[in-house]
């Protein structure tokens, strides 16, 4: 296919816009810079990025107190987690450098590209409920998402209470499919408080973050594990049972037993465009070992003859249900 050609006219406009928008980022990083200059700084420290307000960062320093601040040009992107080295100011401070990240959590924003979430994460807590009714290719896609960072994650089945004869059947058999491939599962109340003290041990000394759908109670889950933090929380849609977003940015909280939990902002869909089909396979943990077996080494696990992964299924080695939202996910990101 040809590519479509331009005209002068609009190659100029499309230099202007290019030119203003690469002026109006200059013109408010050296706003940025002449406020840093106007206060008087400190000595630089290290400190962690516990919010994040636009072009400025709550960074939070070793005394525990907190200071909004600039971000100096070199920099770069900042997220929650983040350490960085810092400067008090008078009335705002800077960052002067971010250290290395252990691990990096995204999520694609309205407009489909990867935007990161959180940094120096160890555990994810993938958070579903009991209604509105939880989709197993969803779960398995955030534990596609998790292997491929690195990063341990759990399941946390939330507003257990609301479990009935309508749908205790069907979750029972979702929390067994996961829990036979290895994937730690806590249930969860806030209104009964059940499995809060549960979570709260798997939580201790770990910076964990929790993700899902919106309405899945991750704000009621906060405010119960840390009173006083006043998340807002957000009542479901009567027509769709879908949560509206309550938390607009992810932020940082201290458990006073130690370890730290980040917020996140909801996220209704998780992309994994930036995987190929194989990082798709390794997030499957339990497809790994099969897959070395199968007679073709590009073996896509759909008809090919001598695939040992379609035998696993065959056999109840391994759910038809999980290769099935493997299936899904690939063809997803083919289409």
């Amino acid at each position: 296919m040809s590519k479509r050609k331009i005209s002068r006219q609009q190659r100029w406009r499309i230099e202007k816009i290019q030119a203003e928008r690469s002026e109006r980022a200059t013109r408010r990083q050296n706003q940025i810079e002449d406020a840093i200059g106007e206060g008087k700084l400190g000595e630089e420290q290290y400190g962690l990025i516990v919010s994040h307000f636009g072009q400025q960062v709550e960074v939070e320093g070793r005394d525990g107190q907190s200071q909004r601040c600039h971000v100096r040009s070199q920099v770069g992107d900042l997220v929650t987690g983040d350490e960085v080295v810092w400067r008090e100011g008078n009335p705002t401070g800077a960052v002067e450098a971010r250290r290395e990240r252990n691990s990096l959590l995204s999520r694609p924003d309205n407009h489909g590209k990867l935007k990161p979430v959180a940094a120096n994460i160890n555990k994810i807590l993938i958070v579903f409920a009991a209604r509105p009714l939880p989709h197993g290719n969803l779960i398995d896609r955030y534990l596609v998402a998790a292997e491929n960072t690195g990063i341990a994650p759990m399941l946390v089945l939330n507003k257990y209470d609301l479990i009935d004869d309508s749908n205790r059947q069907m979750l029972d058999e979702l929390l067994k499919r996961y829990q036979d491939i290895g994937y730690p599962v806590v249930r969860a109340s806030t209104k009964t408080e059940d499995g809060l003290y549960q979570l709260k041990t798997h939580l201790k000394d770990q910076v964990s973050v929790f993700v899902g759908q919106s309405g899945v109670g991750k704000s009621s889950l906060v405010n119960s594990l840390l009173p006083g933090t006043d998340t807002r929380v957000g009542a479901l849609s009567e027509g769709t049972h879908k949560g509206r977003h309550t938390t607009t940015t992810a932020r940082l909280f201290h458990f006073p037993e130690g370890g730290c939990l980040i917020d996140s902002p909801g996220i209704r869909e998780f992309a994994l465009w930036n995987l190929q089909r194989e990082d798709i396979a390794s997030g499957f943990v339990e497809f790994s070992p099969f897959i070395a077996r199968c007679r073709f080494r590009d073996c896509k696990h759909e008809h090919e003859p001598g695939c040992a992964l379609i035998a696993a299924a065959e056999s109840g080695q391994v759910d038809e249900r999980r290769l099935a939202s493997y299936r899904q996910i690939v063809q997803s990101l083919e289409d």
